[in-house]
C-alpha cells in the first residue's frame, strides 16, 4: 500500500501513529512524503514513480487535502501513460484507478468526502479540477486523536473552509440529494466547535466535532459542488499561495453580502438553525448570519485583507473567477465588477 503524506507528518511520526494498525496487521508501507501546500502536476507524476516502483495496489492519504488530492489523482497513475494534465474537468480521469483510502489531519478540506481534487499549474498560475466518481475514497477514518495540537492559524483556517463548503451547498440552486441536510449540519458545527478548537487545540470534543461538521461539508458538495466564494479564492491561491481556507475567509462575507437578496431565504433559515437570529423578517435574519459569519472569522485571528494581493493583478483575477464560476450553481453569478469590488476590500493598503 502506498502512503501519500508531507514531510512534516512523514517526520513528527503523525502519519505511522494514524496506520499503526496496518503495521501490526502485516501490511507493507511505502511512502510518498512530498506533498507540498497545493499539489502540482509534478507532485502526481513523483508519487506514480513511487507507486510503480513497489507495485502498490492500493492507496491511503493521511493528511489535509493536499495530500488527499494528489493521493486521488496518483491513484489514477497506474496503468496510465497519459499526462495528468488531460484529466482536468470532468470524467476524463483514466478507467484503471486504485482505490484510496482518507485519513485527515486537518477539519475543513472535505476532500475526505468528494469525487474532486484540485491540482496547481504553476506555470499557469490557476488550480485545476479534476473530478470523477472513482476518485470519492472508498473509505474514511475521523481521529479526533490526530488534531490535538494542531496550530490555531491551521485550525482557523480550514474550519472556515469547512464553513464555506456547507454554506455554499446550502444556499445553491441544485435542490439535489441530502445537499441541504449535511450543508446544515456543517454549519451548525463550525458555529458550535471552531471558536473551542482555535482556543483549545487540546480539546478532543472540540476536535470530534470540527472533524465531523467538515465531513458533512464535504459531502454536501460532492452532491452540488462550490460558488462564487470558491472561484476567488482558487485564484488567490494560485497566484499568490495563500492557503486556501485563509482565501475562503477573505472572500466569503462580500460574496455573502452581494448574493444576500438572492440567498434571503436560505441564509434566514441558516441563522435559525445557528440561533443567530429569531427576527421576523427574513431579511433581517439573513443579514445577522453574514454578519455573524464576519464575526466568526474576526474571532478565530484571520485578517480581512491580505498585502500578497495587488491591485494590478485584479482584473485578470475577477477574469479567472467568472471563467470558473461559470459551472457552478450559485444562487447568483457575481457579475465582474463585484468581484473587482471584492478584491478591492480584500487588498491591504
Amino acid at each position: 500500500m502506498l502512503v501519500v503524506t508531507d514531510k512534516a507528518l512523514k517526520e513528527l511520526g503523525l502519519a505511522e501513529q494514524a496506520l499503526s494498525g496496518l503495521t501490526e496487521a502485516g501490511v507493507t508501507l511505502h511512502w510518498y512524503a512530498g506533498v507540498d501546500p497545493d499539489p502540482t502536476f509534478a507532485h502526481v507524476l513523483e508519487g506514480r514513480e513511487v507507486l510503480r516502483s513497489a507495485g502498490c495496489t492500493a492507496i491511503v492519504a493521511v493528511g489535509g487535502g493536499s495530500s488527499m488530492d494528489a493521493a486521488k489523482i496518483i491513484a489514477c497513475t497506474r496503468s496510465s501513460d497519459e499526462s495528468p494534465d488531460q484529466w482536468v474537468g470532468l470524467n476524463k480521469i483514466p478507467d484503471d484507478v486504485l482505490p484510496v483510502y482518507a485519513i485527515p489531519t486537518t477539519s475543513g478540506t472535505g476532500s475526505e468526502a468528494t469525487m474532486g481534487a484540485v491540482i496547481k499549474d504553476p506555470a499557469e498560475q490557476l488550480k485545476h479540477i479534476i473530478v470523477g466518481d472513482d476518485l470519492l475514497p472508498q473509505a474514511v477514518a475521523l481521529d479526533p486523536d490526530l488534531l490535538l495540537g494542531l496550530p490555531a492559524a491551521v485550525t482557523a483556517a480550514t474550519g472556515i473552509d469547512a464553513l464555506t463548503h456547507g454554506i455554499e451547498a446550502y444556499i445553491c440552486i441544485w435542490d439535489r440529494g441530502t445537499r441541504q441536510e449535511n450543508g446544515r449540519l456543517a454549519v451548525q458545527g463550525v458555529f458550535r466547535w471552531l471558536e473551542r478548537a482555535v482556543s483549545h487545540p487540546e480539546d478532543i470534543e472540540a476536535r470530534q466535532g470540527m472533524a465531523v461538521a467538515a465531513y458533512h461539508a464535504g459531502v454536501a458538495i460532492n452532491q452540488v459542488g462550490v460558488g462564487n466564494v470558491h472561484a476567488i479564492a482558487h485564484q488567490l491561491g494560485a497566484r499568490y499561495g495563500i492557503p486556501h481556507g485563509q482565501a475562503n475567509a477573505l472572500a466569503l462575507p462580500h460574496v455573502l453580502q452581494a448574493c444576500l437578496a438572492d440567498a434571503e431565504t436560505a441564509l434566514a433559515e441558516l441563522a435559525v438553525v445557528t440561533a443567530v437570529s429569531d427576527a421576523a423578517s427574513p431579511a433581517a435574519r439573513a443579514q445577522a448570519f453574514v454578519d455573524a459569519v464576519t464575526d466568526l472569522i474576526r474571532k478565530v485571528g484571520i485578517d480581512e485583507t491580505d498585502a500578497r494581493i495587488q491591485a494590478a493583478d485584479w482584473e485578470v483575477l475577477a477574469h479567472a473567477a467568472m471563467d470558473e464560476s461559470d459551472g457552478y450553481v450559485s444562487p447568483r453569478l457575481l457579475t465582474k465588477p463585484e468581484i473587482m469590488d471584492t478584491l478591492k476590500r480584500i487588498t491591504a493598503g
